[in-house]
């Protein structure tokens, strides 16, 4: 009895409806582009002149005039040392300089007497000369002893460091009541007028990144803004602690761009015909034969491709696919033609963004 009544029971349970397998992926709008992204590489503003003053005498700092992040003017005091033993070697080498002058108007006024008692032939002519000697020696020593008196002026005027440049400082290295020997920074001044991107490059870059003339810089804080740069310094040495190539990107002096600000320099180059690019990751490989997954109304369908060649991280082709056409770019081997999917992101190459913003930059130029 109690079997017969399972069995009518499961005979009245309806089965389970069939959900339908939707899997999410991510996709790729294509588009053709004639720009050849060659490489993009992180980089921080700098000044192109950056200076590490010091003093060109020792001595004990006794007064700092600016802070990091001072903005100076040509001349400006910067710092200034004790200048008391210099103010006296000064002052010692001015009273030896009034010695020496008093000798030698001594010495002339004797040269002029004895020219007098020349003329009257009171005096031999050896005499006269042994004066006009004596005149010439005293007028050596006045010379000696004013190149001496500059000499230390210019030492006592060393004792106040200026700015040699209109300019911001970056770095202080030095404070009040330190002793610093002659030549040891303690101000590091930078030019603001004249910036440049400092970036890495790899060793197998270089000589290819020497013939791209296209250069384009990017803020971390203003990403939509293209600025134009030019290569102008690749080191010939490798930095020792990264062991990539430093290269310095001049750029254009524009006051919104800051000292120490991230950037992105890309280097790019225009193919003679536009190509399509996809990612490595939208390729799927099926015994020899190499397709892509088309979305097509929320459907997949696989679609064969020729390969013409690979670019940094992507894949040109050259048959198969054509402009406007929705790609996976990821989920590729879980897929089946006839697929349903739901798309949750729709990528835009890198090749097609550097083409946006050169020509919103062109745009903004006219």
């Amino acid at each position: 009895m109690l079997a017969c009544s399972l069995l009518v029971l499961s005979a009245c349970s309806k089965p389970a409806p069939k959900t339908e397998d939707v899997r999410p992926v991510r996709a790729i709008v294509i588009n053709a582009s004639d720009i050849d992204i060659n490489a993009e590489y992180p980089g921080e503003v700098r000044s192109r002149v950056e200076s590490r003053l010091g003093f060109r005498v020792g001595g004990k700092i006794v007064a700092r005039k600016v802070d990091v992040g001072t903005v100076v003017k040509r001349g400006q005091l910067l710092m200034q040392l004790d200048a008391q033993d210099l103010q006296l070697a000064q002052s010692q080498a001015k009273a030896a300089l009034r010695g020496v002058e008093s000798a030698r108007d001594f010495a002339r006024a004797e040269f002029k007497r004895y020219q007098e008692l020349r003329a009257k032939n009171f005096v031999s002519q050896a005499v006269l000369d042994a004066k006009n000697s004596a005149l010439k020696a005293s007028q050596a020593q006045v010379d000696a002893a004013l190149a001496a008196y500059r000499g230390q002026s210019n030492q006592a005027g060393y004792a106040s460091l200026l700015a040699d440049i209109d300019g911001v400082v970056t770095a202080v290295d030095a404070e009040v009541g330190q002793v610093v020997s002659p030549g040891t920074p303690v101000v590091r001044l930078a030019k603001t007028s004249e910036k440049e991107i400092v970036i890495g490059i790899p060793e197998d870059k270089v000589d290819g990144m020497r013939q791209v003339a296209d250069v384009k810089v990017r803020l971390w804080a203003r990403p939509q803004d293209v600025i134009a740069g030019k290569v102008r310094e690749v080191s010939p040495v490798a930095d020792p602690a990264t062991r990539t190539y430093p290269v310095r990107v001049s750029i254009p002096d524009t006051p919104d761009v800051k000292l120490g600000m991230t950037a992105l320099v890309q280097f790019s180059s225009k193919t003679a015909t536009p190509v399509i690019r996809v990612p490595l990751s939208a390729l799927y490989h099926e015994k020899s034969t190499t397709s892509v997954w088309v979305v097509e109304k929320g459907v997949v369908k696989m679609v064969p491709v020729q390969i013409g060649g690979t670019s940094g991280n992507e894949v040109v082709l050259v048959g198969g696919i054509a402009n406007g056409q929705t790609v996976v770019t990821a989920g590729v081997n879980q897929l089946k033609n006839g697929q349903k999917v739901k798309v949750l992101g729709v990528d835009v190459p890198a090749s097609v963004v550097m083409r946006t913003a050169q020509t919103g930059a062109s745009e903004v130029a006219k």
